[in-house]
């Protein structure tokens, strides 16, 4: 790290300028009595479709909420508290769920597929959601989380390439050092499910008819008592087709090879679930994955795509523009799903992920990170618990590396925002029932009533608080117009189209 971060004192004496990051951030409409919400998207918040901020995810219940790129965690905590203000008003008798892990469900048929519409590209979101339902089934899909959405600005890349003495073209060095940061960020990958990890407890509809070795903890309740998260566990996103894809994220070209070769790979037991059932198309394809999306990874080199492009291509002719950091559950206690100081956290964080040394990533390494992101996972919280590359606890390794960051701050024009994330998060090493994990089961025993009664009524409290708070008219009014202006862009849309869906999918297959 010493030459690198060498490197990185000479571009901060040049110049800063921060950081640019968004998120999205998904969450279950509820209805009162703690079942997933079986009406519509709400038409008051526009079009799933084209909304830049409020969609769906895979479920017409699930929300998706977006900020747009920010240039500072106080940007990007207003923005979201401002469409959470939005949304909130106008739920009507719903409620926006508060945990990634789900609320009640009534078998898989009570969780709705996301609809967009009769154009062919909402028709394609519709038919990959349905495949996912066919391979994966729909419960798995329920799960919420928050994406969050990193990069540096142009101005650092170049001074940060002209101190390393890099002559590659730009876009070419920028995607380097992106596959630079994400394998250290798989290397420790595992300190944020232990900082974060907030879904150790569910109801037990989650797994009604599945084996698994959860223990009770209340009325329809289950945990995992040393869990951080049930999401990230074999409980949450976890599949057989998938475990097998080695997907390697040491440079582009092999990520890119690796993913693409999954799309185009013919799975045996998707191939017997078949493409149609009667007229109806159920899956995308028959292969390993349908899409790049289908892939689930903890981060992911991302590209904006233009329209009908396919995120792999956008990544091979232009090159990574930031990178998405997925395996975030929701903070239950915060009405918005995450808060100021886990942001900063995350840039720091993700910024000793690209100063530390990165090198190439071998199969025997990949096989440990695995394991110690799924020790993590599962027993978080045992004391005792150690990664089996290094020495001490997870939580002495943990303590030692925020000493490291809180140095890294120091090397920043204004460190104090990064020292108070790092304050605020140490006492969940110092003491594990801090953790967000622990919380969650102490609150849950505490009220004695479940984990969808705890839930519903935090759920309900974040409302109450979002609704009070609510939006400056002139604020309203450009979120109510772009609301009907997303929906007049749908029904142009659909107006407009000429080509068949069948037409439509095999032109996109064929690109």
């Amino acid at each position: 790290m010493g030459q690198r971060l060498a490197a990185f004192n000479r571009v901060v004496a040049q110049g800063w300028d921060g950081f640019l990051k968004g998120v999205e951030k998904e969450g279950l409409r509820v209805d009162s009595e703690g079942f997933i919400a079986q009406t519509p998207h709400p038409k008051a918040l526009g079009s799933a479709l084209t909304h830049p901020a409020i969609t769906t995810d895979y479920s017409e219940a699930l929300l998706e909420l977006i900020t747009p790129v920010c240039n500072s965690t106080a940007e990007v905590m207003e923005s979201l508290t401002d469409i959470h203000s939005f949304v909130q008003m106008h739920l009507g008798d719903e409620v926006l769920w508060s945990a990634s892990m789900p609320c009640r469900i009534k078998g898989e048929e009570s969780i709705p597929i996301a609809e967009y519409g009769t154009s062919n590209v909402g028709q394609l979101k519709y038919v990959y959601r349905h495949g996912l339902a066919v391979r994966y089934g729909r419960v798995m899909q329920s799960i919420a989380g928050v994406h969050y959405n990193f990069s540096m600005p142009e101005s650092f890349w170049q001074r940060w390439q002209q101190q390393l003495e890099d002559s590659q073209p730009l876009q070419d060095f920028k995607t380097e050092q992106y596959f630079w940061l994400i394998r250290n960020f798989r290397r420790r990958s595992w300190l944020l499910m232990l900082l974060f990890g907030s879904s150790p407890a569910l109801d037990a509809s989650f797994v009604c008819g599945r084996k698994h070795n959860l223990r009770d903890a209340g009325p329809s309740t289950l945990k995992s008592p040393l869990a951080t998260s049930l999401r990230m566990s074999d409980m949450g996103y976890n599949n057989q087709a998938q475990s097998s894809l080695n997907i390697c994220f040491n440079r582009l070209e092999t990520f890119t090879r690796t993913l693409d070769r999954a799309i185009h790979t013919p799975w045996p037991p998707y191939e017997e679930i078949g493409l149609f059932r009667g007229d109806q198309r159920i899956q995308i394809n028959t292969n390993v994955l349908q899409i790049e999306n289908e892939y689930y990874s903890a981060m992911r080199p991302k590209r904006t795509t233009r329209p009908g492009e396919k995120p792999l291509h956008a990544l091979e002719q232009r090159g990574v523009e930031y990178v998405e950091v997925r395996c975030l559950d929701l903070d239950p206690f915060s009405p918005v799903g995450m808060t100021p100081e886990q942001l900063d956290f995350l840039d720091l964080f993700l910024l000793d992920c690209l100063l530390n040394d990165g090198d190439l990533i071998s199969d025997e390494e990949c096989d440990r990170l695995d394991n110690a992101f799924r020790d993590v996972v599962a027993s978080g919280r045992d004391p005792s618990l150690r990664l089996c590359d290094k020495a001490g606890t997870v939580t002495q390794v943990a303590q030692e590396y925020f000493n490291r960051l809180a140095e890294l701050a120091d090397t920043l024009p204004d460190p104090a925002p990064y020292h108070g994330a790092l304050e605020s998060l140490r006492p969940r090493l110092q003491d594990p029932q801090q953790l967000p994990s622990a919380r969650v089961l102490t609150d849950i025993a505490a009220q004695g009533e479940g984990f969808v009664a705890w839930n519903l009524a935090l759920s309900r409290q974040h409302q109450r608080q979002l609704r009070e708070r609510g939006l400056a008219p002139s604020l309203l009014r450009t979120m109510e117009q772009q609301a009907q202006a997303s929906l007049q862009q749908q029904a142009e849309l659909e107006s407009a189209e000429t080509e068949s869906f069948e037409d439509f999918l095999a032109n996109y297959l064929a690109e």
